[in-house]
């Protein structure tokens, strides 16, 4: 049976990540881990770990412990909170990602960290995004991505390390609130959508960015994770995305379930700047190609179910 330890288990994907891993494979073979304990959700109450990515030795002492066959690296700070503080957005994004890679190379498991469309800049061609293109990020968070991805084909091609990554668009849950993301706006239009009945982004009108339901990057990891090695040409990040969107797109399809509601703006400069830098659209054929890349979701169902689970989730609060 395999064995998985994550990091960064209490954020927005760990959270569903480690329910479904638990689900295929069981709970003693999945270690969530975070710098905190769970005070709410799945995880309270069953095995967890107190780990802090940026101790390396305490790093090597949970996973000499556990000994898993893959680690899933999620901790890092995500886009507009990395710009609030550079230094730390390296401490923690470049420090754990190193310290976990490491690991990975001393105790022989597999290794998979998500990378970001934030991984591209201003310069990169906005439509249709190629997988191989010119990777000039503007922002902290993105020079953290463009060296990780560097970094797994370093220690792939250096060790022969089995490293895995997706270039990763917004993801949209209702499971776990966001937390720092240029594209939070569209999770938190569904949670204001049953609220308040009405919104204000703080992304502008016509803002074009990737986004996919959190079912469909959960699935995309674990395909992923057991894609053929010998079919895999890249190992550094590939693209994958469901849908490119803008605010007002997600208010019209949230307008057939709720008809009045309302979409009001007040624009943030940082994040709308750093949503201008980057794509418009990505071009998914390599993932589809190589490991059969296929999302489910697409806007207008994936608006049926938010607004359902929300709704649930505000009623029992």
């Amino acid at each position: 049976m395999e064995k998985f330890l994550v990091t960064g288990a209490l954020g927005q994907i760990g959270t569903e990540l480690v329910v479904r891993l638990r689900e295929m494979y069981g709970e003693e073979n999945v270690l969530p881990t975070d710098i905190r304990m769970p005070e709410r959700g799945p995880m309270v109450g069953k095995s967890f770990e107190i780990l802090d990515v940026t101790d390396k030795e305490r790093v090597m002492e949970v996973v000499e412990a556990f000994q898993p066959d893959s680690i899933l690296h999620l901790a890092a700070l995500l886009s507009a909170t990395a710009e609030e503080n550079p230094e730390l957005a390296w401490h923690i994004n470049m420090g754990g990602l190193f310290n976990t890679i490491e690991a990975a190379r001393i105790y022989g498991t597999q290794y998979f960290t998500p990378s970001s469309i934030g991984s591209f800049g201003p310069s990169t061609p906005k439509d249709n995004t190629p997988q191989h293109t010119l990777m000039r990020p503007t922002t902290m968070y993105g020079v953290n991505k463009v060296a990780g991805e560097l970094l797994l084909d370093y220690y792939y091609t250096k060790f022969g390390l089995d490293t895995r990554s997706v270039r990763f668009p917004g993801l949209i849950s209702f499971m776990q609130e966001p937390g720092g993301g240029t594209t939070d706006y569209a999770v938190e239009i569904y949670f204001d959508a049953i609220r308040k009945g009405e919104y204000t982004s703080f992304i502008d009108k016509g803002t074009y960015m990737d986004m996919m339901f959190m079912d469909d990057a959960i699935d995309a990891i674990i395909d992923l994770l057991h894609a053929d090695p010998e079919k895999l040409k890249t190992r550094n990040a590939f693209n994958v995305s469901a849908m490119s969107i803008e605010p007002e797109m997600v208010a019209e399809s949230i307008r057939k379930h709720i008809p009045d509601f309302k979409l009001n703006y007040d624009v943030d400069p940082v994040r709308q700047g750093i949503a201008e830098s980057w794509p418009n659209s990505l071009d998914c054929s390599e993932a589809k190609e190589q490991w059969d890349f296929n999302p489910k979701y697409d806007l207008d169902k994936m608006t049926e179910v938010m607004l359902k689970n929300i709704k649930v989730k505000v009623t029992e609060q």
